[in-house]
């Protein structure tokens, strides 16, 4: 559980190993809210199909609010049976043992593990005669090693916040880097720009040939103010590249997309040696730029990106792929730079990489990027 940092990847990852360790058909994992729900609860041994017919998450009601509010393993041979059983949605499956034990980091409650339904031990006969009961119960010694992995849990879980939280910190400071890079570079300009073309457009009526002049002025502080603002853009390099290099940067933005829009996005890689910045920072511009087209623009149900090594000493190779309207080749072109793809070349070209495009109606797109070995 430790190695993983991404708080739904730890979360996920807790119920596995729960269901596992004792044997439970059923696992859940619910991390509450301040407003009587979960903000975020996980299961396992129930197809995706059954999760979505079960509707929307649980309240903080019954066997699991008693966990949640009094931080108090719970251990019952039926749930059903017990009087603050609150009941499920007709869909959700019947369940009868259950075993809770919350997640508790010194004062503070996590979350809860939730089992119901052991499964009984490979070999052992089925239950039989007037009264017995079909299904095994949870042991003291279950309860025991829940309350133990429950206890791991807390160290990963709070590891995975912390982790999550420096992230967001990081990119807090990145955006006040960004805006003061901009401040200083362009936003004069801008203002200059503004002014000049007020004096312009009070001179139109009695002096023209002035605000002729005045006019080309608005057109050179244009010019200026857009080179410099796409030469502040360039020299951006983001801080997570310097800190964690391409791979982690390039996974966590591509978990953080999949997280955000309904299509699927998915990251697979090799090996790939460490590169030159400027080819790891026009790696992940490129790939940046490719997904925002195939998730704004595309209409992809999926996308796909791939970091390949492209041979020994050839350095590496980017794949952005989706399945979505795709375009005619002429349209490509046409709208090479609505789509950033000017861009996208204009970064190939600078760290000598070679991009390429393809593109087909009804069958997707596939940007790819090839750099050299450093």
């Amino acid at each position: 559980m430790s190695k993983h940092l991404e708080v739904r990847e730890v979360l996920q990852r807790i119920v596995t190993s729960a269901r596992t360790l004792i044997g439970a058909r059923y696992a859940a994992l619910g991390v509450p809210d301040d407003t009587g729900g979960f903000a975020q609860f996980v299961v396992d041994g129930i197809s995706d199909e059954e999760w979505r017919a079960i509707g929307p998450l649980p309240r903080q009601h019954g066997i699991l609010a008693v966990m949640l509010h009094e931080a108090t393993p719970q251990r019952l041979g039926d749930v059903r049976k017990d009087p603050r059983f609150g009941g499920w949605p007709a869909a959700h499956p019947e369940m009868s043992a259950f075993l809770g034990v919350p997640i508790v980091d010194e004062e503070e409650i996590l979350g809860a593990i939730f089992l119901a339904d052991k499964e009984p031990a490979p070999g052992a006969a089925p239950a039989s005669g007037p009264g017995a009961d079909p299904e095994p119960g949870f042991t003291a010694e279950d309860e025991h090693l829940l309350r133990i992995l429950a206890a791991h849990a807390a160290i990963a879980l709070t590891n995975a916040r912390l982790y999550e939280r420096s992230r967001e910190l990081t990119l807090v400071g990145e955006r006040a880097r960004i805006a003061h890079e901009l401040h200083d570079a362009v936003s004069q300009k801008l203002f200059s720009l503004r002014l000049t073309a007020q004096a312009a457009s009070a001179l139109i009526a009695r002096d023209p040939d002035r605000a002729r002049a005045e006019l080309a002025q608005v057109s050179r502080l244009a010019a200026e103010a857009a080179d410099e603002l796409r030469s502040v853009v360039v020299e951006l390099r983001p801080a997570a590249l310097d800190e964690d290099g391409l791979l982690p940067t390039l996974k966590s933005h591509v978990e953080v997309l999949d997280r955000a829009h309904s299509a699927g996005v998915s990251f697979r890689h090799d090996r790939v040696a460490a590169l030159p910045p400027a080819q790891e920072e026009a790696l992940l511009r490129v790939a940046q730029e490719a997904l925002h087209n195939a998730l704004r623009h595309s209409g992809a149900a999926a996308v796909q990106v791939e970091l390949l090594a492209a041979g020994p000493g050839r350095g590496a190779r980017l794949l952005v792929r989706d399945d979505g309207r795709g375009f005619e080749p002429e349209q490509v072109r046409r709208a090479g730079r609505h789509l950033g793809l000017v861009s996208m070349r204009d970064r190939a070209a600078g760290v000598g990489g070679t991009l390429r495009i393809e593109s087909s109606p009804g069958r997707g797109t596939v940007v790819e990027l090839e750099v050299p070995g450093g």
